[in-house]
């Protein structure tokens, strides 16, 4: 019979080899970052510059198959109603 440990383990590796483990961890950041989110404060515009900006950053993410930072930096700024 497999230990805890060993279930773990082969668990850990499944989700790695699916692609699924770092979506989870970035999606947890993000969500644990909007929990600690002071809600009191009202969110400042975003200018039409700092809107390129951050396309900008989101598409080099993308391009450099940086997809876990990406889906942080999307719900982030879907979180901010963008």
């Amino acid at each position: 019979m497999a230990t805890v440990a060993e279930l773990k383990a082969v668990l850990k590796d499944t989700l790695e080899k699916r692609g699924v483990l770092g979506h989870l961890k970035a999606r947890i950041r993000a969500e644990v970052f909007n929990a600690l989110d002071d809600e009191s404060e009202p969110r400042p515009s975003l200018s039409h510059e700092n809107f390129l900006i951050n396309e900008l950053i989101r598409e080099y993410l993308e391009f450099n198959k940086y997809k876990y930072t990406a889906s942080v930096l999307i719900a982030d700024l879907f979180y901010m109603g963008f």
